[in-house]
Protein backbone atom coordinates (compact mmCIF):
# COMPACT_ATOMS: atom_id res chain seq x y z
CA UNK A 1 0.00 0.00 0.00
CA UNK A 2 1.40 3.43 -1.03
CA UNK A 3 1.58 6.26 1.48
CA UNK A 4 0.13 9.48 0.14
CA UNK A 5 1.98 12.51 -0.74
CA UNK A 6 0.82 15.56 1.67
CA UNK A 7 1.22 18.50 -0.55
CA UNK A 8 3.44 20.90 0.29
CA UNK A 9 2.97 24.73 1.18
CA UNK A 10 3.37 27.36 -1.81
CA UNK A 11 5.27 30.44 -1.34
CA UNK A 12 3.96 33.92 -2.95
CA UNK A 13 7.74 33.81 -4.42
CA UNK A 14 10.44 31.56 -5.65
CA UNK A 15 13.45 32.30 -3.93
CA UNK A 16 17.39 31.43 -4.66
CA UNK A 17 20.02 30.92 -2.04
CA UNK A 18 23.44 32.07 -3.31
CA UNK A 19 27.03 31.40 -1.97
CA UNK A 20 30.09 33.33 -2.07
CA UNK A 21 33.52 33.75 -0.86
CA UNK A 22 36.26 35.97 -2.88
CA UNK A 23 39.28 34.96 -0.80
CA UNK A 24 38.45 31.72 -2.90
CA UNK A 25 38.00 33.24 -6.02
CA UNK A 26 40.79 32.60 -8.70
CA UNK A 27 42.59 34.99 -10.32
CA UNK A 28 41.22 34.95 -14.11
CA UNK A 29 37.44 34.58 -12.61
CA UNK A 30 34.66 37.38 -12.11
CA UNK A 31 33.14 38.02 -8.94
CA UNK A 32 30.34 36.27 -11.11
CA UNK A 33 31.96 33.30 -11.45
CA UNK A 34 32.46 32.80 -8.10
CA UNK A 35 28.95 33.14 -7.40
CA UNK A 36 27.94 29.46 -6.48
CA UNK A 37 23.47 29.09 -6.60
CA UNK A 38 23.15 26.80 -3.57
CA UNK A 39 19.07 25.72 -4.39
CA UNK A 40 16.18 27.69 -5.67
CA UNK A 41 12.66 26.87 -3.53
CA UNK A 42 9.02 27.74 -3.75
CA UNK A 43 7.61 26.11 -0.99
CA UNK A 44 8.02 25.82 3.37
CA UNK A 45 9.46 22.43 3.23
CA UNK A 46 11.85 23.37 0.42
CA UNK A 47 12.87 26.50 2.43
CA UNK A 48 13.24 24.15 5.71
CA UNK A 49 15.29 21.35 3.38
CA UNK A 50 17.84 23.96 2.11
CA UNK A 51 18.12 25.82 5.11
CA UNK A 52 18.59 22.20 7.68
CA UNK A 53 21.61 20.70 4.98
CA UNK A 54 23.97 24.47 4.40
CA UNK A 55 26.74 25.32 7.12
CA UNK A 56 24.91 28.00 9.51
CA UNK A 57 26.20 31.33 8.19
CA UNK A 58 28.35 31.58 11.76
CA UNK A 59 30.04 28.63 10.52
CA UNK A 60 31.00 30.22 6.86
CA UNK A 61 34.83 30.50 6.12
CA UNK A 62 35.77 34.20 7.00
CA UNK A 63 34.88 36.86 3.80
CA UNK A 64 32.15 33.99 3.18
CA UNK A 65 28.27 35.40 1.92
CA UNK A 66 25.06 33.78 1.53
CA UNK A 67 22.22 36.17 -0.48
CA UNK A 68 18.94 34.92 -0.70
CA UNK A 69 17.07 36.94 -2.96
CA UNK A 70 13.48 36.30 -5.28
CA UNK A 71 14.51 33.93 -8.04
CA UNK A 72 14.97 36.57 -10.80
CA UNK A 73 17.03 38.83 -9.04
CA UNK A 74 21.04 38.57 -8.99
CA UNK A 75 22.59 39.17 -5.71
CA UNK A 76 23.95 42.38 -7.45
CA UNK A 77 23.63 46.20 -7.07
CA UNK A 78 23.24 46.55 -10.68
CA UNK A 79 20.50 44.06 -11.47
CA UNK A 80 17.28 45.74 -12.86
CA UNK A 81 15.64 44.79 -9.34
CA UNK A 82 18.27 46.55 -6.99
CA UNK A 83 19.93 49.33 -8.89
CA UNK A 84 17.70 51.99 -8.19
CA UNK A 85 17.34 50.70 -4.44
CA UNK A 86 19.56 50.46 -0.99
CA UNK A 87 20.20 47.75 1.70
CA UNK A 88 19.41 48.41 5.52
CA UNK A 89 22.76 47.39 7.15
CA UNK A 90 22.52 46.00 10.50
CA UNK A 91 26.06 44.87 11.76
CA UNK A 92 26.59 42.31 14.79
CA UNK A 93 29.94 42.81 16.74
CA UNK A 94 31.87 39.48 17.06
CA UNK A 95 31.01 38.77 20.61
CA UNK A 96 27.41 38.58 19.83
CA UNK A 97 28.17 36.32 16.34
CA UNK A 98 29.70 34.03 18.80
CA UNK A 99 26.80 33.61 21.17
CA UNK A 100 24.31 32.63 17.97
CA UNK A 101 23.24 36.40 16.60
CA UNK A 102 24.16 36.29 13.37
CA UNK A 103 22.53 32.56 12.92
CA UNK A 104 19.32 33.64 14.65
CA UNK A 105 19.01 37.14 12.78
CA UNK A 106 20.06 34.99 9.37
CA UNK A 107 17.18 32.96 10.11
CA UNK A 108 14.76 35.70 11.41
CA UNK A 109 15.60 37.59 8.40
CA UNK A 110 14.72 34.71 5.60
CA UNK A 111 11.66 33.80 7.72
CA UNK A 112 10.33 37.38 7.18
CA UNK A 113 11.30 37.35 3.54
CA UNK A 114 9.72 34.47 2.20
CA UNK A 115 6.79 35.17 4.89
CA UNK A 116 6.36 38.46 3.16
CA UNK A 117 6.35 40.44 6.33
CA UNK A 118 8.36 43.16 5.64
CA UNK A 119 6.62 45.37 3.32
CA UNK A 120 2.81 46.17 2.21
CA UNK A 121 2.88 44.85 -0.96
CA UNK A 122 5.43 42.13 -1.18
CA UNK A 123 7.06 43.97 -3.93
CA UNK A 124 9.67 46.22 -2.19
CA UNK A 125 11.87 43.55 -0.79
CA UNK A 126 14.41 41.69 -3.31
CA UNK A 127 16.68 39.69 -0.94
CA UNK A 128 19.01 39.68 1.74
CA UNK A 129 22.94 38.98 2.51
CA UNK A 130 24.77 37.63 5.47
CA UNK A 131 28.43 38.54 5.44
CA UNK A 132 30.93 37.03 7.35
CA UNK A 133 33.87 39.61 8.15
CA UNK A 134 37.29 38.91 10.74
CA UNK A 135 35.60 41.96 13.61
CA UNK A 136 32.17 42.04 13.22
CA UNK A 137 29.77 40.32 10.93
CA UNK A 138 26.81 41.96 8.70
CA UNK A 139 23.27 41.70 7.64
CA UNK A 140 21.81 43.91 4.52
CA UNK A 141 18.47 43.98 3.41
CA UNK A 142 18.17 44.35 -0.09
CA UNK A 143 15.19 46.70 -1.10
CA UNK A 144 13.76 47.90 -4.63
CA UNK A 145 13.73 51.36 -3.94
CA UNK A 146 14.54 54.05 -1.87
CA UNK A 147 12.13 56.55 -1.26
CA UNK A 148 11.93 57.57 2.76
CA UNK A 149 8.86 56.85 3.59
CA UNK A 150 8.94 52.99 2.17
CA UNK A 151 11.85 52.56 3.06
CA UNK A 152 12.26 53.19 6.91
CA UNK A 153 8.74 51.70 7.27
CA UNK A 154 10.77 48.18 5.82
CA UNK A 155 13.51 48.94 7.87
CA UNK A 156 11.34 49.48 10.84
CA UNK A 157 9.84 45.73 10.25
CA UNK A 158 12.85 44.86 9.85
CA UNK A 159 13.74 45.48 13.47
CA UNK A 160 10.25 44.34 14.67
CA UNK A 161 11.24 40.61 12.39
CA UNK A 162 14.68 40.67 14.40
CA UNK A 163 13.36 41.62 17.88
CA UNK A 164 15.71 44.06 18.58
CA UNK A 165 15.68 47.11 21.05
CA UNK A 166 14.60 50.61 19.71
CA UNK A 167 18.53 51.66 20.33
CA UNK A 168 19.54 49.44 18.12
CA UNK A 169 20.44 51.26 14.73
CA UNK A 170 19.96 50.56 11.51
CA UNK A 171 21.49 52.24 8.45
CA UNK A 172 20.48 52.45 4.81
CA UNK A 173 22.59 53.18 2.34
CA UNK A 174 21.96 53.35 -2.02
CA UNK A 175 23.21 50.58 -4.27
CA UNK A 176 24.41 53.44 -6.73
CA UNK A 177 26.62 54.59 -3.73
CA UNK A 178 28.21 51.33 -3.98
CA UNK A 179 28.29 51.16 -7.54
CA UNK A 180 30.38 54.62 -7.97
CA UNK A 181 32.50 53.66 -4.87
CA UNK A 182 32.82 49.64 -5.54
CA UNK A 183 32.06 49.47 -2.06
CA UNK A 184 29.27 46.96 -0.68
CA UNK A 185 29.70 49.37 2.90
CA UNK A 186 31.69 52.04 3.19
CA UNK A 187 29.32 54.27 1.45
CA UNK A 188 27.38 57.36 2.39
CA UNK A 189 24.08 56.10 4.90
CA UNK A 190 21.52 58.09 3.75
CA UNK A 191 18.56 56.85 6.18
CA UNK A 192 18.81 55.62 9.90
CA UNK A 193 15.82 53.37 11.81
Amino acid sequence: MSTPSIPKTDLQNKWTLWYDNPRLQKPNETWLDNLKNCSTFSTVEDFWQVYNNVLPASRMGCNSNYHLFKEGTMPMWEDKSNKEGGKWIITIPKADSKKGKVDEWWLYTTLAMIGETMDENGLEVCGAVVSIRKSQDRLALWIRGSEEKVSVAIGQRWKVALEVSDRTVLKFQTHKDATKNNSSFKNKDLYEC
